[in-house]
């Protein structure tokens, strides 16, 4: 995948009103079709993929799983996948976590090494045996049995990152601080009241060696369900948790509300007790079945960009900063 560039962002970004008032009018009229919704800037190529695969045939979570693979597999990306900071050791270690709104199954795997694709072993986690989440040991070697190939994650940049950070003095750790970071979080419709939820990450950087957050944890990081919709949360995934924040969403949704007014909602609910309003991120995408979608972030230092996918082309765009 290649980046965007400051161009092509600011093009996408300007385009935004306009899909969103032709959003809106395809919303009304009650119009068919898939829809994608994902996270941050590297969403667009995730949604791309994801469309290809569903109009040749996929299932839905064959495109939630395609579409994610895209960032994985980008060396670019040092927050997912292959390329993706290591924890304080200098060991990438991976997170992903898959659901299917139809079935209400999902898959997890934690602290997964030398596998770039976390998503794909997740979804194996999911359809080939009776668990929800694997982590470590175990989900290494069940990704090898299942024929993925280990490998060096660590590329030349983010190596040289983190001896960077290691030769640092008084470098930054968890323990007095927390490193910018995102996932990419995907949700999807099918047109015919099927969604799906994805998401994937290589979390904090420096984390300490087995730290878990929100990504690969059902109803947190990602959660489904046909009767209500999608959700996918992002950012400082270590506070999020402690609101099960794509459950939340989705509940909200269940009681009829707009997945806009559904992620509101969820901002309002952490606004309450959650640290650091003003500065740390906290962020979340929704759709429900009918292919109507919501974006919310906490604050205006700490934008959302999500990339939308609907009725054969994408937009990149910036969710509105909460204001309360």
């Amino acid at each position: 995948m290649q980046p965007i560039d400051r161009r092509t962002f600011i093009a996408a970004t300007s385009a935004a009103a306009a899909g969103a008032l032709a959003g809106s009018e395809a919303e009304a009229s009650g119009a068919s079709g898939p829809v994608y919704l994902s996270t941050w800037k590297w969403g667009v190529a995730a949604n791309a993929r994801a469309a290809q695969v569903f109009g040749a045939g996929g299932s839905l979570l064959d495109a939630i799983e395609k579409g994610i693979n895209v960032v994985e597999d980008d060396p670019n990306v040092m927050t997912v996948g292959y390329g993706g900071l290591p924890n304080a050791q200098g060991e990438v270690e991976l997170d992903a976590g898959i659901m299917s709104g139809t079935s209400h199954r999902a898959g997890s795997v934690c602290s997964l090494h030398k596998i770039k694709n976390p998503i794909s072993v997740a979804r194996l986690v999911m359809e080939k045996t009776r668990h929800t989440t694997m982590a470590g040991e175990g989900a290494l070697q069940f990704a090898i049995a299942n024929g993925f190939e280990p490998q060096q994650l660590l590329t030349p940049q983010s190596l040289e990152a983190w001896l960077k950070w290691k030769s640092t003095p008084d470098r930054k750790t968890f323990w007095i601080d927390a490193e910018h970071h995102d996932t990419i979080g995907m949700v999807a419709c099918d047109g015919k009241g099927g969604v799906a939820a994805g998401c994937s990450t290589s979390g904090l950087a420096w984390k300490i060696p087995g730290r878990v957050a929100d990504s690969p944890l059902v109803g947190c990081g990602y959660y489904a369900d046909d009767a209500a919709g999608a959700a996918s949360a992002t950012g400082d995934g270590d506070v999020m948790t402690n609101y099960c924040t794509s459950m939340f969403v989705v509940e909200r949704m269940r009681t009829g509300a707009h997945p806009q007014e559904a992620c509101n909602e969820l901002m309002r609910f952490m606004a309450k007790t959650a640290p650091n309003l003003k500065t740390d991120m906290y962020c979340a995408i929704a759709l429900n079945p009918r292919g109507e979608v919501g974006a919310a972030s906490m604050n205006s230092e700490q934008p959302l960009h999500y990339a939308l996918w609907r009725g054969g082309s994408g937009t990149l765009n910036t969710a509105a900063a909460f204001l309360g």
